[in-house]
């Protein structure tokens, strides 16, 4: 097995959004915020190379949507998943399995592509199976007020008519092992319902896919919460029981959203669970 980082674009969101409750005194130290108070985010995905297999866990943004809807996310530097894929030797034609670990637009958006002619919109990974799971498929596509703006109809729909939809099973507890897609799964409701976050054993260690339950580095003190999760108390539990478990086995947390750190350890310390050490992929 092989992993690869693949940055799908980088943008930017409002800090205060991204940390909740927390005074911006605090959160400004680890995210430093530019003059319209944004702060830099990554669409970090990974690629996983197993055999014939290559799976690619979320998708980025896509580029379908409108100039005035990517003028709210600020969009900097060059990266995209085709670049990405590229530099690694493959194609998006290569890709036999997408893995979403939510449907928020930040996360399948790349997933689904205008067709040729404009007139409609197509799988962007032709050969490849969509997976997503039940609960949080029928929660997308049936959105509550507070999220519909997150859960697009053109990055879903045509998921499930193209006829590569798939799902994962549900978990009896709260971690899914051996799922027919070679990891783990931790499910986390926190943010929103069902969100998948995959456990990768790479080289005997493990690697925790954090997507939206540890968006960046400066999210681990327990209390910062994004304003943008539907159940910020139940997010605290997960968080806790999940930095812990990460702690005691030393997990390597794969952070899709921090612009600047790829890859980190955490420990314990008299303050709760903070981060121990930054890795890059290829360190390992």
């Amino acid at each position: 097995m092989t992993l690869y980082p693949i940055n799908a674009g980088n943008f930017k969101l409002d800090g205060g959004a991204m940390f909740g409750v927390v005074p911006k005194s605090l959160w400004q130290r680890t995210n430093p915020a530019d003059s319209n108070n944004m702060i830099d985010i990554a669409a970090r995905c990974l690629l996983i190379e197993d055999g014939n297999r290559l799976v690619l866990i979320d998708t980025g943004m896509g580029d379908k949507q409108s100039d005035k809807f990517f003028g709210y996310y600020y969009l900097w530097g060059d990266d995209t998943i085709d670049k990405s894929l590229k530099k690694y030797g493959f194609h998006r034609d290569d890709i036999t399995d997408v893995f979403m670990t939510h449907l928020h637009f930040d996360h399948c958006g790349g997933s689904i592509q205008w067709n040729k002619d404009r007139t409609g919109f197509e799988p962007a990974f032709k050969n490849a199976h969509f997976w997503s799971n039940e609960n949080h498929w029928k929660w997308a596509t049936q959105p509550n007020k507070r999220e519909k703006a997150s859960f697009l109809k053109e990055n879903i729909i045509p998921m499930e008519e193209s006829g590569h939809l798939k799902f994962v099973g549900l978990p009896e507890t709260d971690i899914l092992s051996n799922s027919e897609l070679g990891f783990d799964i931790f499910f986390a409701n926190g943010h929103t319902e069902k969100q998948m976050i995959p456990l990768i054993n790479y080289k005997g260690k493990t690697i925790a896919f954090m997507a939206d339950l540890l968006p960046t580095a400066g999210h681990l003190p327990i209390p910062f919460v994004m304003g943008y999760d539907t159940r910020p108390l139940l997010t605290l539990d997960e968080k806790e029981k999940f930095l812990n478990m990460a702690a005691d086995n030393n997990f390597y947390l794969f952070l899709e959203h921090d612009a600047h750190n790829e890859l980190i350890t955490v420990q314990h310390t008299e303050k709760g669970v903070r981060l121990k050490e930054t890795y890059t992929l290829n360190d390992l």
